[in-house]
């Protein structure tokens, strides 16, 4: 059974959202504000997290940042839930680290799929992920691997683009590749555009995988000249 968090400082609401998912079959956890989310987040790990976005204490917007710059809160489905329906306030959303974002006021019917659509997202990605790992791991090498293997294929990309490259297939958020590399999370958002543009490819997952598949690994670039 899935377990969502629900992040909102509306009591009449949050307890509609918490009735209506339970008879979807749902587990549903509860707080009020930021601070209280990233406790709930710690204490039950939630397999996808709605919020608002004005809360007191602290917003939906600090509260997804801080959540993307733990280990455990970087992959998982992140949906907002805002009466601030601005192009701006979207795309602050999605910079920031969110999956999905929900204007209100917004049908159940509209949420369930989001969160459906966000959850099965993450099963393919996991899968994914775990497949790769298993293929690689029953590889056995006919001589030790060198240290710093040459891939297969060139990255036609610069040396921006690249350092945010081995960032992204590390699992890091924009945010935290901007911090790593000291570059804003927009400058990374438009490393990450160009790169998914030149590699033909259409979002992170997809990045991820073309890593695995074409022998990029992050001991690789661990192991060169960055460090």
């Amino acid at each position: 059974m899935k377990r969502i968090l629900i992040v909102d400082d509306d009591v009449t609401l949050r307890t509609a959202l918490t009735r209506y998912l339970q008879t979807r079959g749902y587990m549903v956890c509860e707080a009020r504000s930021g601070v209280e989310g990233l406790r709930q987040f710690e204490q039950t790990s939630p397999d996808l997290v709605v919020s608002d976005v004005m809360m007191p204490e602290m917003d939906g917007l600090e509260f997804c940042r801080r959540l993307r710059a733990t280990r455990a809160g970087q992959l998982v489905p992140f949906i907002f839930l805002s009466s601030r329906k601005d192009v701006d306030d979207r795309i602050q959303g999605h910079q920031i680290g969110a999956d999905d974002y929900l204007a209100k006021p917004f049908e159940l019917k509209e949420l369930i799929a989001k969160i459906e659509a966000q959850l099965e997202r993450s099963r393919r990605l996991n899968s994914e992920i775990i497949r790769l790992m298993q293929q690689q791991s029953t590889l056995q090498p006919l001589e030790p691997a060198p240290v710093d293997p040459v891939p297969l294929v060139p990255l036609p990309l610069t040396p921006a683009e690249e350092r945010v490259f081995w960032e992204v297939i590390q699992g890091y958020t924009n945010k935290q590749i901007g911090d790593r590399l000291f570059v804003s999370p927009r400058t990374v958002q438009t490393h990450l555009s160009n790169i998914l543009g030149k590699l033909e490819l259409e979002n992170r997952s997809q990045l991820i995988r073309y890593a695995f598949e074409q022998g990029y690994r992050p001991s690789a670039e661990r192991n060169g000249k960055r460090e």
